[in-house]
């Protein structure tokens, strides 16, 4: 397992003796960063995905405790396990911790086989519940990322994007008359279509930082931090399922299964309304049905429509 791969476990002690300890004592069980402070750990937290924390409970200008109740206050990171590690062996200071939140108590000074042991169990139960975590966000038939996981991905995003001053693409994408193709073709055609509409989408977004969902029956919604690109990965995932020509008898805009896609790209300033930019983007996917179908239609938020393409209606 590579280092990227591997848990990462956090270690904050305002010891150095006792953090080169840990750090020492759990290098074969995952990845241990460090830091010498609440404040200095907070900031660490922010920055990286942390699956598990070693806080020293007593240190100065912020202790353990006030660490803990930041982290739970926050939603991204009230799930992230906590292991005080403390020498005063108080049951009223244990109590204490594991009422604010913490998944274990460990008392100085360190027993190395308890430490390794008790680290080990808790990130089994952490990977654990990252992997239930991702099977409830992923969609049961396309396998890609499903409504609920797109919900909060998406409003992630747009926090990212707000704090970094950068725009945001979104863009909603609806298989053109999908009820009909059902019709003509039965259910199980048409599930296996959605997979492969679901496979192109996935191509066009190329950066894992891409966001691609089935947000519903047959639409989809895509988010991109590339947001100037939206136009041309948007048209590069409709031509290329065009090409792929899917039978569609059905169908009155082509002789093929096709897509209808609305986008918005939307600077920072926008983005602390998520909802609204969903709207837009519904708005924008309306008017490319409107239009007949089969074509993109990109609006920069909040006003006019910018880009309408359309080889074949």
């Amino acid at each position: 397992m590579s280092e990227i791969t591997r848990p990462t476990v956090l270690v904050v002690d305002d010891e150095r003796i006792n953090r080169t300890l840990l750090a020492e004592l759990l290098q074969d069980e995952c990845r241990v960063v460090l830091a010498k402070d609440g404040a200095s750990a907070l900031q660490r937290i922010a920055q990286e995905k942390i699956t598990l924390i070693l806080l020293d409970a007593m240190m100065p200008d912020m202790d353990g405790y006030e660490v803990l109740r930041r982290l739970m206050t926050n939603e991204t990171t009230r799930d992230i396990g906590v292991i005080f590690v403390t020498g005063q062996a108080d049951e009223e200071d244990e109590e204490r911790g594991l009422r604010l939140g913490a998944v274990d108590y460990i008392t100085k000074p360190i027993r190395p086989l308890l430490v390794r042991a008790r680290v080990r169990n808790h990130l089994k139960l952490a990977l654990q519940r990252e992997e239930l975590e991702q099977l409830t966000l992923r969609d049961e038939l396309t396998g890609i990322t499903n409504r609920r996981g797109f919900d909060q991905a998406f409003d992630l995003a747009c926090r990212n994007a707000v704090k970094a001053g950068e725009a945001l693409g979104l863009a909603m994408i609806d298989v053109d008359h999908f009820k009909l193709y059902n019709d003509h073709y039965g259910h199980a055609a048409g599930d296996a279509t959605l997979r492969r509409v679901a496979a192109v989408l996935a191509g066009a977004g190329q950066r894992s930082s891409d966001i691609i969902a089935r947000y519903g029956g047959e639409e989809f919604a895509l988010v991109t931090q590339r947001a100037a690109d939206l136009p041309a990965l948007l048209e590069r995932a409709r031509t290329c399922l065009e090409d792929m020509e899917i039978a569609h008898a059905a169908s009155p805009t082509a002789d093929w299964v096709t897509i209808s896609c609305g986008g918005v790209i939307a600077a920072a300033a926008h983005l602390k309304q998520p909802d609204k930019l969903l709207q837009e983007a519904d708005g924008a996917l309306y008017e490319a049905k409107r239009q007949g179908r089969n074509r993109t239609v990109i609006r920069d938020m909040p006003v006019a429509v910018l880009v309408s393409h359309a080889d074949r209606a």
